[in-house]
């Protein structure tokens, strides 16, 4: 007997009901506790799995009672802080454990061997793009992976060789050097100023950015900046609440505040970038020369010998989206990040005297009391790299790093499923006195005296930039920049923690002072 349509539109309903019925209850409950019995077999603890949330409450809960406040002193302490719930999680299940982030579980990596690894082998832990924050910041380097991944970096590299560096010097101080004349304008009429250096250091780092990556179209990049602050405002918050509560699939495509105001800055930075390109175009036209310099200009150059290289294909250089992206990410990252090393290494400074006078003594040295710094000057400066070392130890400016299994994977005696979210906790490994001594808390710069491998014993403990293939592409870009702001800084001036301030150190895009930093600018006797 023939069936009729109604009835077999009615069975593929049924059938497509159950299907999803299966696959949510998958999700939120058998495929959890099956990887949760996989991995307590492999010795690894952790809370049983709850329904749906995992420990999303009470990791929710810990965080905001930890930020309800700003901490009792200025300790170095700060993973339990940053990190309550981690840090309760290590001190209760030890070092193998894991974390439920709703129904996603999150294997905590802290051996030296395996985080390696973790870094190391791009094509076992890749980076989690599915990650919804992922999807409303900037798409660039950071946020994409493989052969895409791979094509960007080669075009991007050449901007971020040494020498390219060396050029850009006498950017970064024309930037420094106006907010040092500010400051010594503020100083000037009692001797002494307090202020808040933090708002100072982001528009420091977002004045270089915006030189560094448009040049002579510095007007447009500062409004392009101050687009990119909000945005970044925007992201932490969604980052945050993506950290205390479970992902709803399509969010983003909501109309809220947040995401409709997403989109506009968006099209706002797009129209700004594609007018300084579309003018760099028309001057070429007309037989001009354009600034190659900079970060546009370079990326355009080498975006266009790549093409010429390989024929005008579709999979070969960077579309202009791709070139406006990663403008975009330069923005975003490297303003957040230098600004924040900065703002801890005056802080850090302010509280150890006799560093910031053995560091004075050397810029004084090395540079002279009122000498323009050169890059080899800068990169004979050992006492200030120590300092800066010591500071990216302590307030590194990403305190976390996370991975993803595609397939199961064999990370040293571990077996990791697919699927399962790996957990790089740099903050955590940083502090860890097994791997640093007792004194892990503790501002101690000259544990860099021998450099790095001498200071980690040459074991894996040291990655304030990340590390691997997917290692920051600027680190020596923020850490030319801080070196010569802070030589600046310490030609001109001796500081001091303000009674105001207050040590909150909290994680937006990067980890930065809460309540800012106050600090008492002295103008430095000759």
């Amino acid at each position: 007997m023939e069936a009729s349509p109604g009835s077999v539109a009615l069975t593929v309903v049924l059938v497509s009901i159950v299907a999803w019925a299966w696959s949510l209850l998958n999700w939120v409950w058998f495929r959890p506790k099956k990887l949760e019995r996989y991995l307590r077999q492999q010795g690894l603890g952790g809370n049983s799995y709850r329904l749906l949330f995992g420990d999303l409450k009470e990791s929710s809960m810990m965080h905001k009672q930890a930020r309800s406040k700003p901490m009792n002193h200025l300790s170095h302490d700060i993973v339990p802080h940053i990190l309550p719930f981690l840090h309760q999680t290590v001190i209760t299940y030890g070092k193998n454990s894991f974390i439920w982030m709703g129904p996603t579980l999150r294997v905590n990596i802290l051996n030296p061997e395996d985080l390696r690894d973790v870094l190391n082998r791009y094509d076992d832990f890749r980076k989690p793009l599915s990650n919804p924050i992922t999807r409303v910041l900037p798409q660039g380097l950071v946020n994409i992976d493989g052969e895409k991944w791979t094509k960007h970096k080669k075009i991007i590299n050449p901007a971020f060789h040494l020498e390219k560096l060396k050029v850009m010097v006498p950017t970064f101080y024309q930037c420094c050097s106006e907010m040092i004349d500010t400051w010594e304008n503020l100083v000037a009429n009692e001797g002494l100023y307090e202020l808040d250096v933090w708002p100072w250091l982001q528009s420091l780092a977002g004045d270089v950015l915006s030189r560094a990556a448009f040049g002579s179209s510095y007007e447009e990049g500062k409004k392009i900046f101050q687009l990119l602050k909000e945005h970044a405002r925007i992201g932490a918050t969604l980052l945050r609440r993506s950290l205390t509560s479970v992902y709803i699939p399509g969010w983003r495509f909501l109309p809220s505040k947040m995401n409709k105001r997403m989109k506009e800055i968006n099209k706002e930075i797009r129209v700004l970038i594609m007018d300084i390109i579309n003018k760099r175009e028309g001057t070429i036209k007309a037989g001009g020369n354009i600034n190659k310099d900079d970060l546009l200009g370079m990326l355009l150059e080498s975006n266009s010998k790549e093409i010429k290289e390989h024929g005008n294909h579709k999979n070969v250089g960077m579309s202009i989206e791709e070139v406006i992206e990663e403008c975009k990410l330069f923005y975003f990252v490297g303003q957040e990040t230098t600004a924040a090393f900065l703002v801890w290494a005056m802080v850090l400074l302010s509280h150890n005297q006799n560093w910031q006078n053995r560091a004075r003594e050397e810029v004084l040295q090395v540079i002279g009391s009122n000498n323009t710094p050169t890059f080899d000057e800068l990169m004979h400066l050992r006492v200030v790299t120590m300092i800066l070392l010591e500071v990216l130890r302590l307030y590194p400016p990403g305190v976390e790093v996370s991975r993803i299994t595609h397939k199961k994977t064999q990370l040293g005696k571990l077996s990791l499923p697919a699927g399962v979210d790996v957990y790089v906790p740099i903050l955590l490994v940083h502090h860890d006195k097994e791997l640093w001594g007792d004194d892990a808390d503790e501002f101690k710069p000259e544990r860099f005296s021998g450099g790095v491998s001498n200071a980690t014993n040459n074991r894996f403990t040291y990655f304030p930039f990340g590390a691997g293939p997917r290692i920051c592409i600027g680190q020596n870009f923020a850490m030319m920049e801080a070196k010569l702001a802070l030589s600046l800084i310490l030609q001109h001036f001796t500081f001091e923690l303000s009674s105001s301030y207050a040590h909150d150190p909290s994680t937006y895009a990067t980890l930065q002072p809460q309540f800012g930093a106050h600090i008492i600018l002295h103008k430095r006797r000759y």
